[in-house]
């Protein structure tokens, strides 16, 4: 039976602390963004679309390295998160804002496959009925989409565990602090001796991104057999 040291197992605790705020922190926007790219129209809307499949193409260094331009002292944003005495880069929260970052296309895409699988007639009915724009997105569309919205943040929460580019750009590989599974594994793995306890932080990954896996599966069928 493999054994860890208290830094493998706050390796560990940080991936699943890590997956589970960028999961949260990014469920609300993706929602907005699948409603506003599924139902609204507008000019530019292609664009919207390109910047937000970019990720998905964009090698994860090339995110990392844009997020501390943005997140450090002398960026935009990170300025003025200085000036107010708040440190991003290279603490946990830059490692959330990277893997939700990384993740945020395949959630909104998965809840905007949902959301476009709604009968149209079941929207138009409930506007009929003298239902808003927000009414019928809480009691039709929201519902209805349910089952996306769970594949989605299983992906996202997968998706996140395994994050490694941005990360180690952004938050750094700083043992206790930063350092989440994929960056202890680079550790180990490149230096002498560490295979096993590299392997063994593999098997970990894998037994919890299969469990979320299954999770994913029971969840939509649970969602699917209320439908």
């Amino acid at each position: 039976m493999p054994t860890f040291t208290p830094a493998d197992l706050e390796a560990i605790r940080l991936s699943a602390k890590v997956a589970v705020a960028a999961t949260i922190v990014s469920l609300p926007f993706g929602i907005a963004v699948a409603y506003v790219m599924s139902y609204l129209s507008f000019r530019g809307k292609t664009v919207v679309e390109v910047l937000l499949n970019l990720p998905l193409t964009l090698p994860p260094v090339v995110i990392g390295y844009l997020l501390l331009l943005l997140l450090g002292k002398k960026g935009w944003l990170g300025g003025m998160l200085d000036a107010a005495g708040i440190r991003v880069v290279f603490t946990w929260y830059a490692a959330v804002i990277a893997s939700a970052v990384v993740g945020f296309p395949l959630l909104v895409r998965s809840i905007r496959i949902a959301m476009e699988s709604i009968d149209e007639r079941l929207i138009q009915a409930s506007r009929t009925l003298g239902a808003r724009w927000y009414d019928s997105l809480s009691t039709v569309i929201l519902p209805l989409s349910l089952r996306g919205i769970v594949a989605g943040s299983s992906l996202m929460f997968g998706r996140s565990l395994g994050e490694f580019g941005a990360t180690i750009i952004v938050a750094g590989n700083i043992p206790g602090v930063t350092q989440t599974m994929p960056l202890a594994i680079y550790d180990y793995a490149s230096s002498p001796g560490g295979e096993k306890a590299a392997l063994a932080l593999c098997l970990v990954s894998a037994g919890l991104s299969l469990a979320v896996l299954f999770l994913h599966e029971y969840l939509g069928s649970r969602v699917t057999r209320r439908s």
